[in-house]
């Protein structure tokens, strides 16, 4: 017995790095997935077949959380096939490396389109039925950085410290439905987006100096979101859970 079976996961970002991570644990511990994607649609599918694989069903569909129409016909998608959504995580984001006084307004807006007000439109358009059903768990994917910035990640670190911040006061506002809002900040892991900064001749470096002396893998973020999504967690709200070997302690 899994400890999310029957359940519903809806996860953005999901055809790659956490999201895929996060979509294959959740079906091994008996959810149905929604995978969310924006352009990969063969990696989608491939993580589809997967998820039915583990004996679950799976939905992949294309959204682009930054465009509200898109986000509105994938809710109503999944919402259809499903009826309800037991728990949604906020993983699509981008990311950008730059001197603040050299980024183009254009990438500010990107930032701000996909990491906040996608994250906004998801939740909000998820949140009455969650409110209606009293239950649901929302997971925000967030960063290190929103804790501590970091040279040029200016923006970036911005919006993730909005994430957090929206995670604790949305948590106090949804509590009495029976919702709890979480997020998980991870650091020092290799993804396809960030591989650029950990290429591997820096990798073994930038090991040795965390407490654990590993980088971290998608893996490790996923195991966080399991246990935030389960009955496990059922008192932990507002909070921030930092997957990052050590590298921040907040």
């Amino acid at each position: 017995m899994g400890r999310l079976d029957g359940q519903v996961a809806m996860i953005t970002g999901a055809s790659r790095g956490f999201g895929r991570a996060m979509a294959l644990a959740f079906a091994e511990e008996g959810a149905h997935v929604i995978i969310g994607y924006r352009a990969r649609e063969e990696d989608a599918a491939a993580v589809a077949a997967a998820v039915e694989g583990a004996g679950r069903r799976a939905l992949p569909l294309q959204v682009d959380v930054a465009d509200p129409a898109s986000v509105a016909r994938f809710t109503a998608a999944s919402l259809a096939a499903f009826g309800h959504i037991d728990v949604l995580i906020n993983n699509a984001g981008v990311m950008d490396v730059s001197p603040f006084v050299t980024q183009a307004p254009a990438v500010w807006r990107a930032l701000l389109d996909v990491n906040v007000y996608g994250t906004l439109m998801l939740t909000r358009a998820l949140l009455p039925t969650m409110v209606t059903r009293h239950r649901g768990r929302i997971i925000n994917l967030a960063s290190q950085l929103g804790h501590v910035g970091a040279e040029n990640f200016a923006v970036y670190a911005g919006t993730k410290g909005f994430i957090l911040a929206f995670t604790r006061s949305l948590a106090r506002e949804v509590g009495p439905y029976g919702i709890t809002v979480n997020a998980i900040c991870p650091g020092s892991i290799v993804t396809d987006m960030n591989r650029a900064i950990y290429p591997p001749e820096r990798q073994a470096a930038r090991a040795a100096e965390l407490p654990l002396r590993r980088l971290g893998e998608p893996a490790d973020v996923a195991r966080a979101a399991l246990y935030l999504a389960s009955a496990d967690a059922g008192f932990v709200t507002g909070q921030c859970l930092d997957v990052n070997g050590g590298s921040v302690m907040a």
